[in-house]
């Protein structure tokens, strides 16, 4: 299925509101721009395999080159516009984009990537000029040809890695058109979550994001309607699924809290009786708070573990929390192996790697094969892995006990550590490093940098800032420590490893 199919019989449907200025996009619109883009990329030589690349706000031109690259049999990557600019080329560098979309929204990065990713043949603002691109609408008026038929297209999406460096995550191109039925995350969505052509859906996170962005595709394959914001506000959220009697949304643990600090009166002055469906990941939900949310919205919360990596997936109903307080639920997508180190599988209520079993060919990391034969199980091509640890109970369902790799997830977004200790290893005043997630009421936690000054050197307010003002400079602001510690020592092992599990142990015993 795929917004063609729509556009045949429900040509005036709504297909992606915005949800501040209320502009509408219907699936006659969609289909015909989708299909515009599409011809013209393959006129441009591209074709299965290749890959575009997408830097855009929350804006509906984004859902037609998302569709104009899956019916072109193309890999899309979307670009987080939070990034600095040599963080963003990168990315646009190293999966060989040969074409790439940019909002006018966001203009001063666009313009700052031509000159750092030679390799991108062709560029196109949409929304308004952008310095060093062509223009999307006349690219849209053009005279295309008909697409031959293609098989599907995918993303090729970006998670951090533990190094610092960025890994583009290349699911395995399926074998079917883009309007036949074959996508596991379309039917999930379907089976799992009950979404069909009457949903009218809110998505109120980046669509840069993985989530979000397949998410939305994954509503308008279906024939529902996607309502954008531009931007998340907690009363604009409320406002948007009275307007627009919204039936479900996806949101991360600190939308949910930010809504919560409204005052009461505020929030009993919008109509939210539309909703049937709360989805809520990325990041873990504190139980007072799901508590609070249930109390407000009903019992219509559904959690689910994942991963860009799409290596598997577990789904939790409210009622089910309820009775399994802390769990991420049951596999919907996979078979859980729980695994030791050696690969020996746990029995139940043990902790190990968690392990997704697919029929599928596993996701690859692209230009990076070590990394990829880290993430299979030692005797199982077919078992992935993230690096979570968890365990299973006899009912089957999955409790997560430690992140990969000491990865930070600040607001549903994981921010790696690495990267962050990377940059203030060379600083002046600092002889030793360690970032480390500490707990934060509204964001679930945040970067904390605990620091080793060099000799001569004392610690104090001014140089905390300087520390956090150094690492802004140098990479995207949201991964920059919120707080500085000084200590006299780090705790490194007689090899020279940081102890970083001790350290953050410390944290959490002073904060509980």
């Amino acid at each position: 299925m795929y917004p063609g199919t729509h556009a045949s019989v429900r040509p005036d449907h709504p297909a992606v509101i915005m949800a501040g200025s209320g502009t509408v996009t219907t699936y006659a619109e969609l289909e015909q721009r989708s299909a515009a883009v599409a011809s013209a990329l393959y006129d441009m030589g591209l074709r299965r395999g290749d890959v575009i690349a997408l830097l855009s706000d929350n804006s509906a031109a984004a859902f037609e080159i998302y569709w104009a690259a899956l019916r072109s049999g193309l890999y899309i990557t979307a670009v987080n516009w939070h990034l600095t600019p040599d963080e963003a080329a990168y990315i646009v560098n190293d999966s060989g984009a040969q074409v790439l979309f940019a909002s006018a929204g966001i203009s001063e990065l666009a313009a700052d990537l031509v000159n750092l990713t030679p390799s991108v043949k062709r560029r196109y603002a949409f929304g308004g000029p952008v310095a060093g691109h062509e223009s999307y609408a006349e690219l849209l008026a053009g005279d295309w040809p008909p697409l031959p038929s293609q098989p599907r297209g995918s993303e090729m999406l970006y998670s951090s890695g533990t190094t610092g460096r960025p890994k583009g995550i290349k699911p395995h191109l399926l074998d079917i058109q883009v309007d036949q039925p074959g996508d596991p995350l379309i039917a999930m969505l379907q089976h799992a979550f009950g979404l069909n052509a009457d949903d009218i859906y809110l998505s109120p996170a980046p669509i840069y994001h993985t989530a979000p962005l397949k998410w939305c595709g994954g509503v308008l394959a279906l024939g529902g309607t996607v309502v954008l914001m531009e931007r998340f506000d907690a009363r604009d959220a409320l406002a948007a699924i009275e307007t627009y009697r919204v039936t479900v949304t996806q949101m991360v643990p600190t939308m949910f809290i930010r809504m919560l600090q409204l005052p009461e009166e505020v929030r009993k002055d919008f109509d939210l009786s539309s909703l049937r469906l709360a989805v809520h990941a990325a990041a873990p939900c504190p139980p007072d708070v799901k508590d609070a949310m249930i109390d407000w919205w009903g019992p219509i919360f559904v959690e689910y573990y994942g991963a860009t990596e799409q290596h598997g997936t577990t789904v939790i109903t409210t009622p089910e929390w309820q009775k399994k307080r802390g769990s991420v639920g049951r596999a919907a997508l996979g078979v859980i192996h729980i695994c030791d180190d050696d690969g020996v599988e746990l029995p139940n209520g043990e902790i190990g790697t968690v392990y997704f079993e697919r029929d599928a060919t596993p996701f690859e990391y692209h230009n990076d094969r070590v990394k990829t034969a880290e993430s299979r199980h030692p005797q199982h091509d077919n078992w992935s892995t993230v690096g979570d640890m968890g365990y299973v109970d006899d009912d089957g369902y999955l409790f997560l006990t430690d992140r990969k790799a000491f990865m930070i997830i600040s607001g549903g977004v994981n921010i790696y550590p690495q990267e962050i200790e990377n940059v203030l290893a060379l600083h002046p005043c600092v002889a030793d490093v360690a970032v480390i997630g500490v707990p934060d009421p509204e964001m679930g936690e945040q970067v904390k940098a605990v620091v080793q000054l060099r000799d001569g050197i004392t610690g104090s307010d001014e140089l905390a800032q300087e520390i956090i003002d150094y690492v802004r400079q140098r990479i995207a602001h949201y991964k920059a420590p919120r707080s500085v510690d000084f200590t006299d020592e780090l705790p490194r092992t007689p090899t020279g490893k940081l102890a970083k599990r001790l350290l953050i142990n410390r944290y959490l015993e002073v904060a509980q």
